[in-house]
């Protein structure tokens, strides 16, 4: 506390200021006619001049030499500082004693008329009463209407919330103004025809009713902030509870310094003594100070909270930290200021407290309109921007890239309005002279290049919405002039890409250039640095050449299904430098065209199925045609793949007369990328056809030979069945005839039956 006391001293009290004694002993007049003679000669003039110009010489000298020898420092300077505000609480506290030790003396009876006392106190209360009685059935009239205000500011429609807040506050702020006026005219015209002598204004009464205005306007300030009955006339987010206990301390606060300075201490003076008034003056700001130290300290963990709880509400993470920052250390600010005024209360209570009245009124009245322009934003901008049905059709990325940007420019311009009305405090307590600063070249430039970056930023932010909500409407089916093709999409694809790497280093360089930095040296340098990589980085050089002769030639886009490298796949993304490639695994690969040979695209135009169908020797290769032929019917009568056939069935023939098979090859002519699953179908239907006409598609046989004896006979297969001990016994009285089951009994005699021994069990 000691140390804030000494900053607020040094940051609002004067050096103090050296008295200069008059000669008040009478001396000889000076000799009028000699100085005359002396100037008259021309001579006696010149040495005259050059005698007092040496003169001033040698003394600024000696006075330059004594400031740089005696220059206090730092140290010195608090040290003193120190001693001069304790002497004058020292000297405060001293006066107060002696003043009260004067209430008691017997000088103060002699002087002390009671009667003219208890007159005016009388006279003075009874115009304290009837003015506030006023003051309090004006504001119970008031009452609906103030009613009425709140219920528009929390349920009207047509305005924003804040918007309708900010008017609602003005409109009761006005008749609370007014209310105030009519009870310190009530009072005035009380006081002048009522009490006392009639058409005379007393001052004592005019003391009070001037105190009145000022505070009660100070309090209808206050009710701005912390209106507790009504919920739509409050300034700040709190709640009833809360506002009604900080109305109701600060309105204490400011009845018990405003009416204890203006009207007791001068009544006091009047009446009593001087020393009483201003020692009673010392005693109601102590007071005040002591009070306001409690309430604060009482309060420090329960305004603590609530700044935490805004600050996890807070969206930026700099606002957060500063709220929870200040959330530690709100109570030493509040108690610095109180420290402060105390002192030069006490201290030079003339120039020095206005000041700090004002600074302070200053300081609410920016953080006050500070909220209200961020509420403003956040609620007329700061939402969720919805776009119509048919431009959001139109434009579907449109909507979702501008809920972007706005956030970020909202907080943008909220970090502008926090450093406005940190200026504008500073500016208030003389710390930081705004207009000074703006009339200075330096603030002027520094104003005029943040004007210029904010509209080339904004300029280029409209134009990159407006180039590339083109872009998307050139890409939408619904609105672009029917379904765009692959290379309208890769080519769209790719401007847009390169329409934003320009447009961030033209706003970068125009930025740059703004803000007063040579960008000439930096395109110099862009240059030679991008020469220098062109000749490191050749691969990167030869990625770029090649992909823009394949964008130029048309060699593939987005969607098509290509070879490239060696690596079969969907093209799912195109770039100047390298291709996308995703296999039928699902595998993505990424190809760098400085790899590509060769692009083999499946897309281009039409596509042919190619099938070889193989038939048994022993088949009819006309009704094997016919019966493809057949099958490509079925396949174009079908719904699903009927539309993707180009021409008619292409027979070649037969292809080959395989070791098993007679092959014959059929193309299929297919719209582009659909002869794969063209190809399966039609190989399920030839498969259907040629079942149904007995047709046999070969396949792998196995011939076991036994050979023969001398004599050319061959012996017969010993054939065995395995089956289970169940099947076994279930069927061994079938076993009777087994020539029906395909097994004959052995041509020789010597062939055994075999036993259990050489039959596996299963």
């Amino acid at each position: 506390m000691l140390g804030w006391l000494l900053i607020a001293v040094m940051a609002f009290a004067a050096p103090a200021q050296a008295q200069q004694s008059d000669n008040a002993s009478g001396g000889e007049p000076p000799a009028y006619a000699t100085l005359a003679d002396l100037l008259e000669n021309e001579e006696t003039r010149q040495q005259l001049i050059d005698q007092l110009r040496g003169m001033a010489g040698d003394v600024a000298g000696s006075t330059s030499a004594e400031e740089t020898a005696e220059e206090p420092s730092l140290p010195r300077q608090l040290a003193e500082l120190t001693s001069r505000v304790g002497s004058d609480i020292g000297s405060q506290f001293e006066a107060v004693v002696s003043a009260i030790g004067g209430m008691f003396s017997s000088d103060l009876d002699n002087t002390f008329d009671v009667a003219a006392f208890t007159t005016a106190a009388i006279n003075l209360g009874l115009v304290i009463l009837a003015t506030f009685v006023l003051f309090v059935v004006f504001r119970r009239l008031a009452k609906p209407l103030f009613a009425g205000i709140s219920q528009w500011s929390l349920n009207g429609s047509g305005l924003t919330p804040i918007l309708r807040l900010v008017i609602s506050v003005a409109l009761a702020a006005v008749v609370d103004v007014l209310i105030v006026a009519l009870g310190y005219l009530g009072g005035n015209l009380i006081a002048t025809f009522a009490i006392g002598e009639t058409g005379e204004l007393s001052t004592r009464a005019s003391l009070f009713l001037n105190a009145f205005l000022v505070i009660e306007l100070l309090k209808a300030g206050i009710r701005m902030l912390f209106a507790s009955r009504y919920d739509g006339l409050r300034l700040l987010p709190i709640t009833a509870g809360e506002a009604s206990y900080w109305n109701r301390w600060i309105a204490r606060l400011i009845g018990l310094v405003g009416y204890g300075l203006m009207v007791v201490v001068p009544l006091v003076n009047a009446y009593v003594a001087p020393a009483v008034g201003q020692g009673l003056g010392t005693l109601i700001m102590i007071g005040a100070f002591l009070y306001a130290v409690i309430v604060v300290l009482k309060n420090r963990a329960r305004l603590r909270d609530a700044i935490n709880a805004k600050a996890d509400k807070a969206t930026m993470a700099a606002s957060r930290v500063s709220l929870q920052l200040f959330a530690r250390i709100w109570h030493l600010f509040a108690l610095a200021y109180f420290v402060m005024v105390l002192t030069v209360t006490l201290t030079r209570p003339v120039d020095a407290l206005p000041f700090v009245l004002f600074a302070t009124l200053k300081t609410i009245a920016a953080v006050v309109v500070g909220l209200l322009a961020s509420n403003f934003l956040t609620q007329t901008i700061g939402r969720r921007i919805r776009l119509t049905d048919d431009l959001r059709r139109k434009l579907p990325l449109l909507e979702a890239r501008l809920n972007s940007y706005v956030p970020n420019a909202l907080r943008v311009i909220r970090t502008v309005i926090v450093v406005l009305v940190v200026m504008v405090v500073l500016n208030a307590w003389n710390v930081f002279d705004l207009a000074a600063w703006y009339a200075s070249e330096a603030g002027r430039g520094l104003v005029g290049k943040l004007v210029s970056v904010a509209m080339i930023l904004v300029i280029a932010v409209m134009a990159w919405l407006a180039l590339a909500s083109l872009i998307e409407h050139k890409l939408n089916p619904e609105t672009g002039g029917g379904v765009p093709s692959a290379r309208a999409q890769t080519l769209l694809t790719l401007f847009r890409n390169a329409l934003a790497i320009a447009l961030i280093t033209m706003t970068a360089m125009i930025v740059l250039a703004e803000i007063g930095i040579n960008i000439g040296p930096l395109i110099a340098g862009a240059g030679v640095l991008g020469l220098a990589i062109g000749f490191g980085a050749q691969k990167l050089v030869q990625d770029i050449i090649t992909g823009i002769f394949i964008q130029v030639e048309n060699a593939m886009n987005t969607g098509d299904v290509v070879t490239v490298g060696g690596i079969t796949g969907t093209a799912e993304k195109l770039s100047i430098r390298s291709v996308g490639i995703r296999d039928l695994s699902g595998t993505y690969h990424l190809v760098p065209f400085s790899s590509v040979d060769t692009v083999s695209n499946y897309m281009r135009e039409f596509g042919n199925h190619v099938g070889e169908y193989g038939i048994a020797y022993r088949e009819s290769i006309d009704e094997a045609i016919e019966q493809l032929k057949n099958a490509f019917e079925d396949l174009k009568a079908s719904d699903e793949h009927g539309h993707k056939l180009l021409e008619p069935l292409n027979v070649a023939g037969v292809t080959a007369l395989a070791d098993s098979s007679v092959n014959i090859r059929v193309i299929i002519k297919t719209t582009p990328g659909d002869q794969w699953a063209v190809g399966r179908a039609y190989n399920r239907l030839v498969k259907l056809r040629f079942d149904a006409a007995g047709i046999e598609i070969p396949f792998p046989h196995t011939t076991l030979y036994f050979g023969e004896d001398k004599q050319g006979n061959s012996p017969a297969a010993n054939v065995r069945v395995l089956e289970s001990r169940s099947k076994a016994a279930n069927s061994a009285p079938a076993r009777a005839d087994d020539s029906q089951h395909g097994i004959q009994e052995t041509a020789h005699s010597d062939h055994d039956k075999p036993s259990g021994d050489d039959v596996d069990q299963t």
